[in-house]
């Protein structure tokens, strides 16, 4: 047996408890709602290992935590400076592109920390080029670099990815 199928095995059954589980709570418990609830959760379990196969990432909580914990405090600082500058009688923007080093490789891991970017107040990535992300800033003078290096390392702390 190879490490790749007891990795199926585990998110087969997971994934196929879990959307038996939405479908009961949606249609109710009973006798008949089982048997079609078994068929849609048996083909929704298929399109999902098709759309989305299983990997083997890990999550660190203590990581993850204290990367929720950036995320929270960087947003609210973010948004206040945004809702300042929106207010400011005078325009107080630097707009402009920066391109920042993104050492993930391709892959889910990198498109899950794009979203996790794209959050950001104040900062936009609209593109990846090779290993460079191009980010549109309202405020090119702000280290934006810097603040998606300290991200991109918490987030790779937080799915164990070396």
């Amino acid at each position: 047996m190879s490490g790749h199928t007891p990795l199926m095995m585990r998110a087969a059954v997971a994934r196929l408890v879990f959307f038996l589980g939405i479908w009961l709570v949606i249609a109710g418990w009973s006798e008949e709602n089982l048997a079609v609830g078994l068929v849609a959760s048996a083909l929704a379990l298929w399109i999902s290992l098709s759309l989305l196969p299983p990997s083997a990432v890990r999550l660190r909580l203590v990581q993850l935590a204290r990367l929720s914990f950036r995320f929270l405090s960087c947003s609210i600082i973010a948004g206040v400076d945004v809702a300042r500058r929106a207010l400011l009688p005078r325009v107080d923007l630097r707009p402009g592109f920066a391109d920042v080093p993104v050492p993930l490789p391709p892959g889910g891991a990198r498109n899950v920390f794009l979203v996790y970017q794209s959050l950001q107040p104040g900062t936009s990535p609209i593109g990846v080029e090779g290993d460079m992300l191009q980010v549109h800033c309202l405020d090119i003078s702000q280290p934006t670099a810097e603040a998606i290096k300290a991200d991109e390392t918490l987030f790779k702390a937080a799915i164990c990815h070396e």
